[in-house]
């Protein structure tokens, strides 16, 4: 019931406010990144403790528009009653912090354009998701492909729900046409209900694995279902770098500089839609051209590498600046 939204107050501590005010004590900072909104309850102390430092803030989702989609997905009247609410104390904060912030980084070109949209003098720089190209590197051919893989972290109400929705919506008509296939969902802490699909017809739930490289090595196609969420998805930079041609829905690829046909499949929310995409893959020289064309772009576009020079120079420029909105191009 108190002012701030419920997500920001979930991770404000004393022990938090110590920390920072431990780092921070004894020498003057240039600029302090906040690695998301749910940490701006610390703007104040940090600005009393170095009050020229520049106050950063990194948007890995615009999470009032996060907050609504869960909403407006939910079955529950409670839950979407709470996050409707908890999006407009959301929204409100993050337009306040748009003024009040020196700068603000974002995932994508949409992101960029929604923030600037609402308060146009803010100043918004792209820095995009990332992959460890180096890491996650294609398998060599001849490996056998029998598997079809959805990676993410399964405690998170987005990738559950689109797990869920795939194995009873797709998977059947799927494993119908495509009786050699396997369904694995790879990752830490699934839900009850994503678990219950383990075992079932083809289906594979391996919770926490050492490393997902040798599941996207080893994959038919990885798919990205998802219905809800917002931000960038790693596991679609991941499987592009290691060899994996991706299928999404147009929400899984949101924000990524990637075209239909060109670098993935598009799919929709029907099990037809999903069935073109796997025969097209069953197409040799169709897959080995997606398949290079994902990895040339990852490489050019997404790889940590450049993203990082990208955000040190873009920081290097805004310590320099004399205003603290200034027009950054």
């Amino acid at each position: 019931m108190g002012g701030l939204p419920p997500p920001v107050q979930n991770y404000t501590s004393h022990g938090m406010a110590a920390a920072i005010r431990s780092a921070m004590l004894d020498r003057p900072f240039d600029l302090v990144h906040l690695d998301s909104i749910h940490l701006c309850s610390y703007i104040e102390l940090i600005r009393s403790l170095s009050p020229d430092a520049r106050i950063v803030l990194d948007w890995h989702n615009i999470e009032s528009e996060l907050m609504s989609r869960y909403g407006t997905n939910s079955h529950s009247p409670l839950r979407s009653v709470y996050a409707h609410e908890t999006a407009r104390r959301l929204r409100r904060l993050e337009n306040k912090l748009l003024r009040d912030c020196s700068g603000h980084v974002v995932c994508s070109d949409r992101e960029h354009d929604e923030l600037l949209r609402r308060v146009p003098e803010a100043r918004v720089a792209v820095i995009e998701n990332g992959v460890d190209t180096q890491h996650f590197r294609p398998a060599p051919r001849g490996r056998e492909r029998n598997r079809i893989v959805f990676v993410g972290q399964m405690a998170y109400h987005a990738n559950a729900d689109a797990a869920v929705w795939f194995a009873k919506t797709i998977w059947p008509a799927l494993r119908d046409r495509f009786p050699h296939l396997q369904f694995a969902i790879v990752g830490s802490d699934p839900t009850p209900a994503v678990r219950a699909l383990g075992g079932q017809d083809g289906i594979e739930v391996t919770g926490t694995v050492p490393d997902v490289l040798p599941y996207y090595q080893n994959a038919f196609t990885s798919v990205v279902p998802l219905q809800t969420g917002g931000g960038t998805r790693l596991k679609i930079l991941e499987a592009m770098a290691a060899g994996a041609p991706v299928i999404s829905t147009p929400l899984g690829a949101e924000g990524l500089r990637v075209g239909d046909g060109v670098h993935f499949l598009c799919a929709g929310t029907t099990p037809e839609s999903w069935l073109a995409g796997f025969k097209r893959l069953s197409d040799d020289a169709e897959r080995a051209e997606l398949m290079a064309n994902a990895r040339a772009l990852v490489c050019r576009e997404y790889d940590w590498q450049i993203i990082g020079e990208r955000l040190a120079a873009t920081y290097e420029e805004w310590v320099g600046s004399n205003s603290r909105r200034s027009s950054i191009q």
